[in-house]
């Protein structure tokens, strides 16, 4: 299957080992046994994401295991590549694959699965596929059909603009974190500890109900659910986080934030404020930044995720004015 344009593309790989005839003969003894993703699973699952070459979340800890029950997430990891299969995400009704990552060379891993497809009787479908990786799909099969996902596209940002809050761009975050600093000359940000745990669950729950949350949103409510899933595990998931809090005589938690580091990108899966606080979200966004820049000195992006549709978390994220925007498609045979 499409052996020529596979040989096209290993031989131009540095990470190719022997010659595109032997990975092919090697890929049909080959076999693909998805599994559910738990979390005995993420250290192997962790492990294949730094190889990703990816800045889209959805090569992240956070990305896919805080999505597993509603994308249906199972996975597999064959050659140093990492498989997942859950659902479109558009559809939740159609199986999906994701983009595979790893050392396996994508054509090879295209391959396989097409045949798995065929062993099984499924329809040879991915979802969220990464722009940069949308000409190798093209290159295997010309006929593959390609649909953007309008909603599912991330937002990174140059972390230093974070961090810093310097130049005309950052002028209104600048004036909302000097708002915040005015009104709360004693706030500060501190890691994110087990010993927090209860009192930021206690607090997000008491957010929550006091802003009325809109819980026929099923992505809202999973997503909600997920969070506290995090706290709950939080030395399992191993994010880096943070909380800020008012300081003074009434200190108080009013934002709290955790991410994760990849290579050069942290990802900001949660962040979660008192919108009650001016300032607060754009305050724990800035010294959030900061506090990670001095941690990693290699980072170099902020990938704050998706809108998910919502007009008001699309003003949100490009009121901070995006590097880029990271499009998001699905691939159908």
């Amino acid at each position: 299957m499409k052996s020529a344009c596979i040989s096209k593309f290993l031989a131009g790989s540095a990470a190719a080992v022997g010659t595109a005839e032997d990975r092919c003969r090697e890929n049909e003894t080959l076999s693909l046994d998805f599994k559910p993703v738990t979390f005995q699973s993420l250290p192997d699952i962790r492990r294949v994401l730094q190889m990703s070459p990816s800045l889209t979340c959805d090569y992240s800890i956070g990305g896919i295991y805080m999505w597993i029950n509603y994308f249906k997430y199972r996975y597999c990891i064959c050659r140093d590549t990492l498989f997942i299969v859950g659902v479109e995400e558009n559809s939740l009704e159609k199986r999906a694959f994701s983009c595979p990552v790893g050392a396996m060379p994508l054509p090879e891993a295209i391959e396989l699965l097409e045949r798995y497809c065929g062993d099984n009787g499924l329809d040879m479908r991915f979802s969220a596929v990464p722009a940069d990786r949308l000409s190798c799909f093209m290159a295997y099969n010309p006929d593959f059909k390609v649909e953007e996902l309008t909603d599912w596209a991330d937002y990174v940002y140059e972390i230093g603009d974070f961090a810093s809050l310097s130049g005309k761009k950052m002028a209104k975050k600048r004036n909302h974190v000097n708002r915040f600093k005015a009104d709360f000359p004693s706030a500060h940000l501190d890691p994110l500890t087990s010993d927090d745990v209860k009192e930021v669950k206690e607090t997000l729950a008491r957010w929550t109900q006091d802003e009325d949350i809109d819980m026929t949103s099923s992505t809202k409510v999973e997503e909600l659910n997920q969070v506290f899933d995090v706290l709950d595990n939080i030395d399992i998931y191993r994010f880096d986080g943070a909380v800020l809090r008012s300081g003074g005589d009434d200190d108080r938690i009013v934002a709290f934030t955790l991410g994760e580091k990849i290579n050069d990108t942290l990802f900001v899966h949660i962040e979660k404020m008192d919108h009650g606080v001016s300032g607060a979200g754009e305050a724990v966004a800035h010294l959030y930044a900061s506090m990670m820049s001095n941690q990693y000195p290699d980072l170099r992006f902020l990938n704050r995720e998706e809108d998910c549709g919502d007009p008001g978390l699309r003003r949100a994220k490009q009121s901070w004015q995006p590097t880029m925007l990271l499009k998001k498609y699905n691939v159908v045979m």
